[in-house]
């Protein structure tokens, strides 16, 4: 009974992982104060818009901070998100749908909280809007982050248009 708990956190967090549509690249860390604090700076690329590259800040608990306030397997759900193009913009099979598709996850607990990245097109106005928000099990968040990638007006190559 004691080894099911561990099979099963396991399970979900190698789940969680698999299920991430893209990788993040660490391009910066700025340390926030002596207690090993920092804000990370990753950079990820839409996997189904090429052309297009988020940068997703969020807080990284240091080791000094987990002994002082003895949560040592969550950092917070603070998140920033700013979305450019930065080369061609080649749009393949992205959901149009009012909810969108997740471009992004990273886990911010040992299972049950992750900050992701969610990618909505607005087809009336041309645009790409990124959501930078926490996903909890319970006492969701309101925690969020937008920006936009305006089509208007761009060179747009549509690879698999419905």
């Amino acid at each position: 009974m004691r080894f099911i708990r561990p099979l099963l956190a396991t399970l979900v967090a190698a789940t969680a992982l698999a299920a991430s549509p893209a990788r993040a690249e660490q391009v910066g860390e700025v340390g926030v104060d002596w207690l090993g604090n920092d804000i990370i700076v990753e950079a990820v690329h839409d996997p189904k818009v090429e052309g297009v590259t988020c940068h997703v800040t969020y807080f990284e608990r240091g080791i000094i901070d987990r002994l002082q306030k003895g949560n040592w397997f969550e950092d917070p759900s603070n998140s920033s998100i700013a979305c450019r193009q930065t080369g061609p913009l080649v749009v393949g099979d992205i959901d149009m749908g009012d909810g969108g598709e997740e471009v992004f996850s990273q886990r911010q607990s040992l299972i049950w909280k992750s900050v992701l990245v969610k990618r909505i097109y607005d087809e009336a106005n041309d645009t790409l809007i990124y959501i930078s928000h926490a996903r909890q099990v319970q006492d969701g968040s309101a925690k969020m982050a937008i920006s936009t990638v305006p089509l208007y007006g761009q060179e747009v190559t549509w690879s698999e248009r419905e």
